[in-house]
């Protein structure tokens, strides 16, 4: 008997509909006359799910008891001896409860398919264990049943069960998942609209990944070569030279034309590890590519129209992107050139676009990396060995007579090792001496330098020529190798260098520093004037004692412009450095530009905000602080007057209306002052452990005691914060809350654990705020909708949001789950939480034990 197949349901969360398509498709094998048995389901009490196991056998479940309490968990023994066709396991990474036959239910699945059972079986993507660091930084719960990507990978067919954030939470709020009194709980934690469209990204992601490898693993067993279009998928030819940034750009842009449009650039290199490209250009195209979301590759091959189809082949691309050809008209009488050699050999399978750039018909022009000196102490031992190797050699052949052919060879081996250590010149060295020393101690007449015999002559040439020769070809070798050596390692210093500049990554002192490093010097300096007579001046240094005054004064430096000079102190560098020190001065300069461009850029701002903070609150002196005023003022001078006899109601109720008027003027100076202090930085937290149970309560002062219902547990665990800033953001919290919520409809303030953090939510049942908007009610001055003018100037939640960020907090707005706004304060916690962490909402009723 065969081993069975299995199928996997698989979703991105708890209730998207896995277990309803796997009882689907059980039905539809019932229908054909297939023996389907459900060997476990757990519908969670959903009552759509529950009438899909009507007409389905089920196989008795396994009764145990664990703890006091009695669980009931797959009978594998049972499902084995009704030996159906197929059956249907839920949950495959269920952790079984102890004593059962196996711990996890994944290993129970693996018994019916050795069996030869067929297993139809449900998981979320988040239970896989390769994704456990993944979701837990998005969900903040790690999850504790996890079932091995093999297991999945291993599944004879994969089926995504998809649905969107909003249609799950509209589903979770109709009470279609969870039961009434853990809805609230769900959408407000695990089942965040953030949190599931990040898990069903995840979901597509590794699905579309398994399909890539499904289709890459059939065209590798059945031998396709042919492009198959299931993508775009388009690859960029690189020559080193500028015009690859142009290539690049306009392969991103036919990408962007279609759907899932995928970018790979390649270099093709001579297999001789020699690379005529210039290594900084190709660290720039590859830092674009990157960039632009493409990736980098690099080939070998001599053949370079046959290695780029190979390669287009093999990734299944489907359009190839090069440019027009570099060479002038001449030269194409050596062949007609990459592009039309690609293009007649790529078949109907391959669309080839032939990009025009401004290199095009100028020579190919590119830098050509030079052979490095071998070094003083490789190239005294060459000479050594070429000239006193014969010598020695002489000695020992005229102790022991070999021969003249075996003489001659090991003669051969000495001009060898000289080429190897010395290169060309002492090689040639070791071959004339050599041949001298064969002609006259092995050639008749001996000890004479004359050749009787013509043979012995032909034989000396044919020695000096082919230690010329393997001289010759040993010493280009060794050349290229260090070329190759070098030329790499540029490549690598230059992608790391442009990829930090490009990102950001890397201040000027920094790269000054990575300069003084990589080259070994004492200091390095980047100086700049005004002007062509004007004084240098120092943007930035690194090292000890480096050149301010003058770049004259530095043993090495580098014109990046008219005024502006990268100069170095240490020693002087040879010419092959230079070229690479040049890309670190240009780099360097465009640090500094993007340094003062965001110092221009953050004094702008600074302006731009201070002018509007003045502008708004001239606006609220003229308006919202004389409000109040105008009402103190008259409600004293009616008091004050003579005309009229108040009664004891009316003198209270001015007396009340004074009263009123310096809260509203109170609050109001307030949120002034503590935002005037938030715009000139100096808000200085006092952090400290505080439990949130003594601070809270004390922001509800303010507020009517039947308008907010608090919710903070004592086991909550503490947080670091500065208690009177926390008061402070509270209390604008609930205020705010409070004002727009309706009567009868008490503000909910509860708080909770999620990973290493605390969120107190403050939720409300007002009117709620659109999606465009959420951001903007958090900007000084700012009221939403049609807020009246008497409900303040617009600081509260500003000044709030302020507050959480200098302690470390962050404070954000989300919709509460049937209508209203609520207001996430988050905060770190001092001290991972003791306790055994309560199962997350979707945790809870999946499981029946852990």
């Amino acid at each position: 008997m065969g081993r069975g197949k299995l199928r996997i349901y698989l979703g991105a969360a708890p209730g998207v509909g896995k277990t309803y398509a796997m009882l689907s498709e059980a039905h539809r094998r019932v229908e054909r006359g297939t023996d389907c048995v459900v060997a476990f389901v757990e519908h969670h009490g959903r009552t759509r799910t529950e009438v899909m196991l009507h007409g389905l056998e089920q196989v008795e479940r396994r009764e145990l008891e664990h703890r006091g309490a009695l669980f009931t968990e797959m009978d594998v023994d049972a499902v084995l001896r009704r030996a159906p066709a197929v059956a249907l396991v839920d949950e495959l990474a269920h952790t079984n409860v102890p004593g059962s036959r196996n711990p996890k239910r994944w290993q129970d699945v693996e018994e019916l398919l050795a069996a030869g059972i067929d297993v139809v079986s449900t998981v979320n993507i988040q239970h896989l264990e390769s994704l456990g660091d993944v979701v837990e930084s998005i969900t903040g719960v790690r999850q504790r049943e996890t079932v091995p990507d093999e297991m999945v990978r291993r599944a004879d067919q994969i089926e995504l069960v998809d649905m969107s954030p909003e249609a799950l939470r509209r589903r979770m709020a109709h009470g279609n998942v969870y039961t009434s009194d853990k809805v609230d709980a769900a959408l407000s934690n695990y089942f965040r609209p953030g949190n599931l469209t990040a898990l069903r990204e995840l979901a597509l992601l590794w699905v579309a990944d398994r399909v890539d490898e499904y289709l890459q693993r059939y065209r590798s067993e059945h031998r396709v070569s042919r492009i198959w279009g299931s993508r775009e998928r388009i690859v960029v030819g690189l020559t080193g030279g500028p015009e690859g940034r142009t290539l690049i750009r306009r392969a991103a842009r036919l990408a962007e034309k279609g759907a899932g449009g995928e970018v790979l650039a390649v270099y093709i290199a001579s297999s001789d590890g020699l690379t005529s490209a210039s290594p900084d250009e190709l660290a720039v195209q590859r830092t674009l590519v990157e960039d632009l979301g493409g990736t980098f590759h690099h080939v070998v091959g001599d053949d370079i129209p046959a290695a780029l189809l190979a390669f287009a082949r093999g990734v299944n691309a489907t359009q190839i992107v090069l440019g027009v050809s570099r060479r002038k008209s001449w030269q194409y009488v050596f062949g007609p050139g990459v592009g039309a050699t690609v293009a007649r050999d790529s078949g109907t399978d391959l669309d080839i676009h032939l990009i025009t750039h401004d290199e095009a018909g100028k020579g190919r022009g590119l830098p050509v990396a030079r052979g490095a000196r071998l070094g003083r102490s490789r190239i005294i031992w060459g000479w050594v060995v070429g000239v006193g190797g014969p010598a020695i050699m002489a000695v020992l052949t005229n102790t022991v007579h070999l021969g003249l052919a075996n003489d001659m060879l090991l003669f051969l081996s000495v001009t060898v090792a000289a080429a190897l250590l010395g290169g060309l010149l002492p090689a040639l060295a070791s071959a004339a001496v050599g041949s001298l020393l064969l002609n006259y101690f092995y050639t008749p007449p001996l000890h004479r330098w004359t050749i009787a015999d013509p043979k012995n002559m032909v034989a000396i040439v044919i020695f000096v020529a082919v230690g010329a020769s393997v001289a010759s070809v040993v010493d280009l070798a060794a050349r290229r190798t260090h070329q190759a050596a070098r030329l790499r390692a540029e490549s690598e210093i230059l992608s790391f260098l442009a990829g930090n500049v490009l990102r950001g990554e890397t201040g000027l002192e920094e790269l000054l520093e990575r300069v003084r490093e990589t080259f070994g010097m004492e200091s390095a300096a980047l100086l700049e004037r005004s002007g062509d007579h004007d004084p240098w001046t120092c943007a930035g240094r690194a090292g000890i004692g480096p050149p301010v005054e003058r770049p004259e004064e530095a043993d090495v430096d580098v014109a990046v412009g008219d005024h502006l000079a990268l100069a170095l102190t240490g020693r002087v560098l040879p010419a092959e450095d230079r070229r690479v020190l040049a890309a670190f001065a240009a780099q360097a300069a465009v640090v500094l530009d993007r340094r003062r461009l965001l110092e221009e850029a953050d004094r702008a701002r600074a302006l731009a905000e201070g002018n509007r903070i003045r502008t708004a609150l001239l606006a609220a002196v003229s308006h919202d602080l004389r409000t109040p005023l105008a009402g103190i003022k008259a409600a004293v001078s009616s008091l004050r007057s003579d005309d009229v006899a108040w009664s004891e109601e009316d003198r209270a109720e001015l007396l009340e209306g004074i009263e009123e008027g310096a809260d509203r003027l109170d609050h109001l100076v307030g949120n002034l002052l503590d935002m005037s202090r938030l715009q000139t930085g100096t808000v200085t937290p006092l952090i400290r452990e505080v439990d949130l149970d003594e601070v809270v309560p004390m922001a509800l002062v303010g507020v009517d005691e039947d308008s907010v219902r608090l919710d903070v547990p004592e086991t909550l665990p503490m947080v670091a914060v500065d208690a009177g800033l926390l008061e402070r953001s509270m209390a604008n919290l609930v205020e705010n809350a409070v004002k727009y919520s309706p009567p009868g409809k008490p503000v909910l303030v509860a708080a909770s654990v999620l990973a290493d953090r605390v969120e107190v939510r403050v939720v409300d049942r007002g009117p709620g705020v659109p999606d465009e908007a959420k951001e903007r009610i958090f900007e000084p001055f700012q009221r939403h909708g049609d807020a009246p003018r008497g409900a303040g100037v617009g600081l509260g939640l500003a000044v709030a949001r302020g507050f959480a960020e200098a302690m470390g907090g962050t404070l954000e707005a989300e919709d509460t789950p049937g209508g209203g706004l609520t207001m996430v304060l988050t905060l770190r916690a001092e001290a991972p939480h003791a306790a055994r962490p309560v199962p997350s909402p979707q945790e809870q009723p999946e499981r029946q034990a852990t």
